[in-house]
C-alpha cells in the first residue's frame, strides 16, 4: 500500500444555512491524501490528474453552492419540478431565509450542522467512487485560512458570469486591507468587516419584493440566468444594496469610495480577496 499527498490542491467557495448566523459565505482550502497500490506506472495516481480530476470532481459538488444541514429541524427542504430545489430556514431570531434554484446549486446533505468534519467523509465517498481501482482509500483535510487581520463572510449571485458564480447563494470568505497614503489602517478595516459580517451583497436590480416576516422586512431577490431560474427571501438586516453587480472588482471600488467618504482622505488603496489568495484592488 502506498500513499501519495497534495497540499492546499483547490479551495471551496460556498455558503451554507446556519439557525445562529443565516446565510454564512465561506472559503475552505482542502488537502488530500490518497492510498492504494501501485499502478504501471508506479504510481497511486498522477500529481497532473490529481490536481486536474479531483479538483473538477469537488467543483462539481461543493464549490459554489450553498450547501445545507438538512437534517437540522430548522430547516426543510423541498424537491420541485423542473429539477429545482427549495429550502427553507427559520432562524433563531425569528427571520427566516428562503432559496429555490436548479438542483445542483443546492447541496442537500445529510447533517445537521455544516462544519469541515461533517463534510469530510461526504465528499470523499463522492470522490473515491469515480477514481480508477486501485486507488482504495482517500482522506481531505478541510479548513479555512488562518487570518492575520480584518476578514468578513460575503454571499451573493452573479446573474451575468456564465458559470456557477451566476448561483445566487454562493460565497467567500473575504480578508481586508485598507490603506490611507501608504499607511495600514486596520481600525477601518476591522470596522468594515465588522458591518458586513454574514452578509447578503445583492444588487438592487435583482430586488423583486419586500414582505414582512414575524415583523421584520424580508427582501426577495430574483433572476434567471443560463443555469436557470434563482430566488432568495432573505432578512433586510441581512443584506446590503449595491447599485452595481457583486463582482470582486466592483466590491473593491466600492469600499475604497466609502473610505473616502468616511475619511475624506486622498490615495485610499482597498485590497479586498474573494476567498483564498486572490481578489481586487480598488483605488480612489
Amino acid at each position: 500500500m502506498s500513499s501519495l499527498f497534495v497540499n492546499q490542491l483547490t479551495t471551496i467557495d460556498f455558503s451554507y444555512l446556519c439557525p445562529e448566523r443565516g446565510l454564512v459565505g465561506e472559503t475552505w482550502l482542502v488537502d488530500v491524501i490518497l492510498s492504494g497500490e501501485l499502478n504501471e506506472e508506479g504510481m497511486v495516481f498522477d500529481f497532473g490528474h490529481v490536481k486536474k480530476e479531483i479538483k473538477a470532481m469537488i467543483d462539481s459538488s461543493a464549490d459554489h453552492a450553498l450547501l445545507v444541514p438538512a437534517l437540522h429541524p430548522a430547516i426543510q427542504v423541498e424537491e420541485l419540478a423542473d429539477k429545482q430545489r427549495s429550502v427553507r430556514l427559520n432562524i433563531n431570531s425569528g427571520n427566516e431565509i428562503i432559496c429555490q434554484a436548479p438542483e445542483q446549486a443546492i447541496m442537500s446533505l445529510p447533517v445537521s450542522e455544516i462544519t469541515p468534519e461533517n463534510v469530510r467523509p461526504l465528499l470523499e465517498e463522492h470522490v473515491l467512487k469515480q477514481l480508477p481501482d486501485n486507488v482504495t482509500g482517500i482522506e481531505f483535510s478541510l479548513y479555512p485560512d488562518t487570518i492575520q487581520g480584518a476578514y468578513f463572510h460575503y454571499s451573493h449571485g452573479l446573474k451575468k458570469h456564465s458559470g456557477d458564480c451566476q448561483r445566487i447563494a454562493h460565497g467567500h470568505r473575504s480578508p481586508l486591507k485598507v490603506f490611507i497614503c501608504g499607511e495600514e489602517r486596520e481600525e477601518l478595516a476591522q470596522e468594515q468587516a465588522k458591518s458586513w459580517r454574514d452578509i447578503y451583497l445583492a444588487t438592487t436590480e435583482d430586488l423583486q419584493s419586500r414582505y414582512q416576516h414575524n415583523g421584520q422586512q424580508h427582501l426577495t431577490f430574483a433572476y434567471t440566468a443560463n443555469q436557470g431560474d434563482f430566488l432568495l427571501s432573505i432578512p433586510e438586516s441581512h443584506c446590503y444594496l449595491l447599485e452595481t453587480d457583486t463582482t470582486i472588482e466592483l466590491l473593491a471600488d466600492h469600499l475604497a469610495q466609502c473610505m473616502l467618504d468616511k475619511t475624506g482622505s486622498e490615495n485610499i488603496k482597498v485590497i479586498a480577496n474573494e476567498g483564498f489568495c486572490k481578489g481586487a484592488i480598488g483605488i480612489r
